[in-house]
């Protein structure tokens, strides 16, 4: 049995989970922490619990969902922070983002490479990578198969989808993306996206008014 702890940081609102299973073993989404504060706040939680970070998982490496990611790495003793390789590209252009925002930069970091079908093993836990480009040139989602729930960043939102708008972005692939890799997977899997409510698949395959034919109601 997993269990996750939900956290909501800067002023985008951006989701950050910290996973764990019974051996207290955890991984960590999207640290988007921009103050001291937010730091504290799950710094303090994963202290409280008796939690050990082994990783640190990005959907995508746009600045509000990567700025703690350096601090916390070190934080941690240097534990892995996963990303796409095509993503680098979103590093390099967060600058620009961040300066159009009046965002803090985000600190360096260093990356491991994942891809479509990798599995990052956490404890008992097993994040299955799938490539879901469109909101980034390398965006993924995260996916426990076992415990049915899905990180689905910025790719997949309640009654929504990622803005492909950026530089990086492309609207055919994302909507390519979510229906190939992601409606396809069991209804009652738990989405859980980089902002905004959680939700379902199914919920999305039936309402999501992005995800025009799948809600629209059948012929006679």
């Amino acid at each position: 049995m997993i269990h996750i702890e939900q956290f909501v940081f800067n002023s985008f609102q951006t989701r950050c989970s910290v996973v764990w299973d019974e051996s207290g073993k955890c991984a960590i989404t999207d640290p988007g922490m921009t103050t001291a504060e937010e730091t504290d706040t799950i710094t303090g939680f994963i202290s409280s619990k008796g939690l050990k970070p082994e990783c640190i998982m990005l959907t995508h490496g746009h600045f509000d969902h990567v700025t703690g990611v350096a601090q916390l790495s070190r934080f941690y003793g240097g534990i892995p922070v996963y990303m796409h390789p095509a993503d680098r590209f979103t590093l390099e252009n967060n600058d620009f983002f961040c300066r159009m925002f009046g965002a803090p930069k985000p600190d360096r970091f260093d990356t491991e490479d994942i891809g479509d079908g990798s599995m990052i093993k956490v404890g008992t836990m097993t994040f299955e990578v799938l490539e879901t480009p469109g909101h980034t040139v390398g965006g993924v989602c995260f996916l426990e198969r076992k415990e049915k729930v899905l990180f689905s960043g910025d790719t997949l939102f309640a009654g929504a989808i990622g803005r492909t708008d950026h530089p990086g972005g492309d609207y055919d692939q994302i909507m390519k993306s979510i229906f190939e890799k992601l409606m396809i997977l069991e209804g009652d899997i738990t989405v859980i996206p980089g902002h905004g409510p959680q939700t379902d698949i199914a919920t999305e395959r039936m309402t999501n008014p992005f995800l025009m034919p799948f809600n629209e109601p059948f012929e006679d």
